[in-house]
């Protein structure tokens, strides 16, 4: 075992051990939720994550980024088996490590399919980039999208090019020295690499194991670091998109759920065999509050989401309220959550005093009113998000906890609550408009 073998070990062993305690943090993060139960349907709920989290069937909605994404999924998730064999041939110093117990004919099969794969990836993250930048959709610049996160899009973006550009190079630069020099194994078919080959034919062998040994290592750190920078980037729906679409409501759209501790009062007022003049004989739990005001009243599978959001903006685009130019985005309220959670999880780590909340320093009543409740944004986000769960508790709140509904809605409990309709006359009148 050489040096070079050593500080490999030493490279992987600390990039692995920081993405394990960084992944541990948000996932701590996460439990900062309330509890809410989604272990039941155990059969749909893993028909629904195979279908949208590994099927991406709802990515092909729009066709060309759809088929284009999943390019890169199945790069991602594809081209990354070879990650093994670097890894191995890393820490014991071997070369093409694969082609020692597997045929020559399913081994060469495996790097030209990495290579088309590559290739493909790469095609498609170049597409991806000159729509964000050059074309300029308009769901990638609307207001909340700021310059870090159109910065990290680009990022990844421009990382993921560089990557696949490292890898190819690095298999023409091996592909020669398999001719010239004893350490490298003659292994491997490479269909688009060797259109790299002539460009660095006329090398001496130095050079070219220079290239060689260079583009390996950019290709293993560059993983390494992509690893842990996702944890702090969009692309953490990598990982948990698949919890995100398990753990999704089943229900159909347009049904709301109910607090439980009102579903209770309201249970026992309509209950005949309830005596409300018995005095109770078990201590009564004091009753939460109402709704959601910052995100530790939120349960955890709405952080979950806050983590998972991709910031595509299919949520927004669709939105009705934000077409018609109202405040509301569906994007930046799970944004906001996100950045909202690890603010506070941060400022409770530290002992620094937090003052803030979700609701007023992060996202505003008017934002919160503008939703029709239609579920556009949760019915077009590629996996099973749920921004209105987290805009209905939050409504809750302002109406149940601090009565601030704006006039029209009180205007509408009024008349219930006294007519005991929306309208304003009485029940007795409620027919007379067949009279008319």
């Amino acid at each position: 075992m050489g040096l070079s073998n050593i500080i490999f070990i030493l490279v992987f062993i600390s990039a692995i051990s920081l993405f394990l305690r960084n992944l541990n943090r948000i996932i701590n993060n996460i439990k900062l939720g309330r509890d809410i139960n989604r272990s039941d349907r155990s059969s749909d709920r893993w028909r629904n994550m195979f279908r949208v989290a590994l099927g991406q069937s709802k990515m092909t909605r729009r066709p060309i980024a759809g088929i284009l994404h999943i390019v890169i999924y199945a790069g991602f998730v594809i081209v990354n088996v070879e990650v093994i064999e670097i890894i191995v041939d890393g820490i014991f110093g071997t070369h093409r490590f694969l082609s020692s117990f597997l045929s020559d004919s399913f081994y060469n099969f495996l790097i030209a399919s990495f290579e088309i794969l590559a290739f493909l990836v790469l095609i498609a993250c170049v597409f991806f980039y000159a729509r964000r930048n050059l074309v300029k959709i308009k769901r990638f610049w609307d207001k909340e999208m700021t310059s870090w996160p159109r910065t990290d899009a680009n990022l990844i973006l421009i990382f993921e090019i560089l990557l696949m550009v490292a890898f190819l190079t690095m298999n023409a630069a091996d592909s020669l020295l398999q001719s010239k020099h004893s350490y490298y194994v003659t292994a491997g078919s490479f269909p688009i690499s060797q259109a790299i080959i002539p460009y660095l034919d006329g090398l001496t062998l130095s050079s070219l194991i220079l290239i060689e040994r260079f583009c390996w290592w950019f290709h293993i750190l560059g993983i390494l670091a992509f690893l842990n920078y996702v944890l702090i980037s969009k692309h953490l729906h990598i990982f948990f998109a698949f919890p995100s679409t398990y753990y999704a409501n089943l229900n159909p759209l347009g049904k709301l759920s109910n607090l439980e501790s009102v579903a209770k009062e309201v249970s026992l007022m309509m209950d005949p065999n309830t005596d409300p003049y018995v005095t109770p004989t078990t201590v009564v739990e004091p009753v939460e509050s109402f709704g959601a005001k910052d995100v530790t009243d939120l349960n955890w599978v709405q952080l979950l989401n806050a983590y998972s959001c991709t910031e595509c903006g299919r949520c927004t685009s669709n939105c009705p309220a934000n077409y018609t130019g109202k405040l509301l985005s569906p994007r930046k309220i799970l944004m906001d959550t996100r950045d909202r959670i690890t603010e506070f999880s941060y400022n409770k780590r530290k002992g620094i005093k937090d003052s803030k909340t979700l609701l007023g320093d992060y996202i505003t009543s008017e934002e919160l009113w503008a939703c029709t409740s239609c579920n556009a944004c949760t019915d077009s986000c590629p996996i099973d998000l749920d921004p209105l769960s987290i805009i209905l508790d939050m409504r809750r709140y302002l109406v149940m906890e601090e009565s601030a509904a704006p006039t029209e809605i009180n205007m509408m409990f009024t008349n219930i609550e006294n007519n005991g309709a929306p309208w304003q006359f009485p029940a007795a009148d409620r027919l007379k408009w067949k009279d008319e």
